[in-house]
């Protein structure tokens, strides 16, 4: 690895850290209600939205009602969405002659979904079938959506820890709209104002039609472009407004566009350890979710990296090239260093942006991201569900401790016991049990094969398990050689974003509500220390372990034998 690699890397995560404390007591301030100055601007506005949507904000909320309060503003956004596409025929800035890819009821529904579970799973090209306004007022409307219920959710986690004896989680539409007005449209603002002061476009025009120098007649999509691309990483969406996604020079033109693309997708969530760390009043438990994150991280990113530039032995053997590098799919304006810094960068962090075709790294190289996807996206994560899936785990660790020393276990001064365990196991056998039973029922139907197009065999059953991963993962990056657009893959990538929503906040829900309804208990002596590199090295061996059991077969079977094969191995 060179030099110019490694200083990339440090400068990200040195400015990832050095953001996580300022904007994770912003968080911890705007979702606790703590009076500051910026209340002059933000009160008025919420109290209007409060008495036009009916909404009491004195009002605390259950983790039952919380959870329904969640669901129903997630369906209903998605029914909004569904209404915008079907009907962009009829609305303004539709070019019929540009949008070469109908919407069809399936694909509304699938993209509906995908949008409004902060999925933006994109089975349809971006310019070619959406319309200026279905970007503009479905797309980026349901990036703010999800963001805001997810900052919502994450909030009312936490203050299961915080509370004693209150099962109060606070209001979700307050949360809901705190995070909107706060948090997510002031940030959104100044991004998308420096993606447009770096080339980005943000206009209405027609489509651009241009003679190459080659001769050749080319079509170059206009549009609200930065409207939408600072959102989808921010919010930890995903998608973009063009079919090559971040690849494209409009979408992310410069090398610094790209950086502070990837800084915007984990920085929220990464500031969330410190926000946890803040309300539970252990600033210190915090810190150490936070190291975990960034080692896991570090792992993933240098193994990839490896892959990448160790390229593939066959080409090289019959094409005497200056270099090994693995370049098929990649900009050259990027070159490695920052595909792979994105790659991993977004299949942490729930967010399906990429700069680079996934589905032409090498196969270990492509598996990194995909186990970043089914492990459970708590490597920095989506805003707010990130944090609730590494403390998950974290409560998983200390009840496998528990088992060792004989002990009833406990997390942050809270027991776990029969019935928080059962919803962690629920929590921790969702994401297999949808992924791995879509991924059969593909594999041995004929309407599911039909989308392997392009490959069969190990890389075939990669492409169909990395799509059921994108879209459990709440992620929807996808390996692009599996032709999705189809009734089958919109239905069941629809069914696997809906588990990957609700089937996980819906039981963390209901452990913060447990958690909630326990007094506050002194720290026991005789249990591990949460706050300690030992913890961290328990944690990191529990998720790779349990990892291991659920997804070994499968992966072997994919990307490991696809690389014994790329090797000349004599598995075949």
């Amino acid at each position: 690895m060179d030099e110019t690699s490694l200083l990339q890397y440090f400068l990200f995560l040195s400015a990832v850290a050095l953001l996580v404390k300022p904007l994770g007591q912003y968080i911890a301030d705007t979702l606790q209600r703590t009076p500051s100055k910026a209340d002059i601007v933000f009160e008025p506005l919420e109290a209007l939205t409060y008495r036009l949507a009916g909404i009491d904000a004195r009002q605390g909320m259950n983790w039952k009602e919380y959870a329904l309060s969640f669901i129903w503003l997630t369906m209903g956004g998605a029914l909004f969405l569904y209404a915008v596409m079907r009907l962009q025929v009829f609305l303004p800035w539709f070019y019929p002659q540009y949008m070469t890819t109908p919407i069809s009821p399936d694909l509304a529904m699938n993209t509906a979904i995908s949008f409004a579970t902060t999925t933006t799973w994109q089975a349809y090209a971006g310019e070619t079938t959406m319309s200026y306004v279905s970007q503009m007022l479905a797309l980026v409307c349901g990036n703010f959506l999800g963001a805001a219920a997810s900052i919502a959710i994450g909030g009312a986690f936490i203050r299961g820890f915080s509370n004693s004896c209150n099962e109060d989680l606070g209001n979700f539409y307050v949360d809901f709209f705190r995070a909107l007005f706060r948090i997510l449209l002031p940030a959104s603002m100044i991004g998308s104002l420096f993606l447009v002061a770096q080339g980005v476009p943000m206009n209405f025009n027609q489509y651009t039609s241009v003679t190459s120098l080659e001769g050749n007649h080319q079509i170059i999509a206009q549009g609200p472009v930065a409207a939408l691309e600072f959102i989808k990483n921010l919010g930890t969406n995903g998608g973009g407004f063009f079919n090559v996604n971040g690849a494209h020079p409009y979408a992310n033109p410069t090398a610094l566009t790209n950086f502070i693309g990837m800084l915007a997708i984990v920085v929220l969530p990464a500031a969330f350890t410190y926000t946890f760390g803040t309300m539970t009043d252990r600033k210190r438990d915090g810190w150490t979710l936070f190291v975990t994150m960034v080692v896991l991280f570090t792992i993933g990113l240098f193994w990839c990296q490896r892959e990448e530039l160790l390229g593939n032995p066959n080409i090289n053997n019959v094409v005497q090239l200056s270099s090994s590098e693995n370049m098929e799919g990649k900009e050259t304006r990027f070159g490695i260093a920052q595909s792979v810094l994105a790659a991993e960068t977004t299949s942490v962090g729930s967010t399906g942006s990429y700069n680079s075709m996934h589905d032409s790294f090498t196969p270990i190289g492509g598996m990194v991201p995909l186990v970043n996807m089914l492990v459970g996206q708590f490597i920095f994560g989506g805003i707010g569900t990130g944090i609730y899936s590494m403390i998950v785990w974290a409560l998983l660790t200390m009840f496998v401790v528990g088992l060792m020393v004989g002990r009833t276990p406990e997390y942050i001064c809270h027991k776990i016991g029969p019935l928080e365990i059962k919803l962690v196991t629920l929590y921790t056998l969702a994401t297999p049990m949808i992924v791995l039973v879509l991924t059969a029922i593909a594999l041995v139907t004929r309407d599911g094969l039909a989308g392997l197009t392009t490959n069969t065999g190990p890389h075939g059953l990669t492409e169909i398990i990395y799509a059921y991963a994108s879209s459990n993962a709440n992620n929807g990056q996808n390996f692009a050689g599996l032709s999705a657009n189809t009734p089958f893959y919109n239905i069941t990538t629809a069914m696997a974003m809906m588990v990957g929503r609700f089937m996980l906040a819906v039981p963390v829900l209901a452990l913060a509500g447990q958690f909630a309804l326990q007094p506050t208990r002194r720290r026991s002596i005789g249990m591990m220390p949460t706050d300690t590199p030992l913890f961290v090295v328990v944690l990191i061996s529990t998720i790779v372990i349990m990892g291991g059991l659920s997804y070994c077969p499968a992966l072997i079977l994919g990307p490991i034998v696809e690389n014994f094969v790329m090797h000349n191995g004599l598995l075949f």
